[in-house]
């Protein structure tokens, strides 16, 4: 915004020019983890850039042993996350 530009009022400037440039706003991802006949759903709030294989171990999965889909498209494990999504989370282990 220019000096003397009448698109705003006068006072506090708008909420975008009071955000620092480097800042971040985390939003809501959704996974379904499941195995065999169980599910389970956690939703969590994740910041901009998270590696999806960080975000499993950060939940306590094992990223290595899990197959993640969007949709029914593949995901792979080092995808950087930069928006909401639904995510399955499938277990490839197999007790023994």
């Amino acid at each position: 915004m220019h000096r003397g530009s009448s698109k705003e009022a006068e006072g506090a400037p708008s909420a975008s020019e009071n955000l620092p440039l480097s800042a971040s706003v985390p939003f809501r991802v959704t996974l379904e983890f499941t195995r065999a006949d169980r599910r389970e759903i956690r939703e969590v709030d994740v910041m901009p850039g998270t590696l999806l294989r960080e975000l499993l171990r950060r939940l306590g999965g094992s990223a290595e042993g899990s197959l993640v889909l969007l949709g029914e498209t593949p995901v792979p494990l080092d995808t950087p996350l930069h928006r909401s999504a639904r995510l399955v989370v499938i277990s490839t282990f197999s007790g023994g």
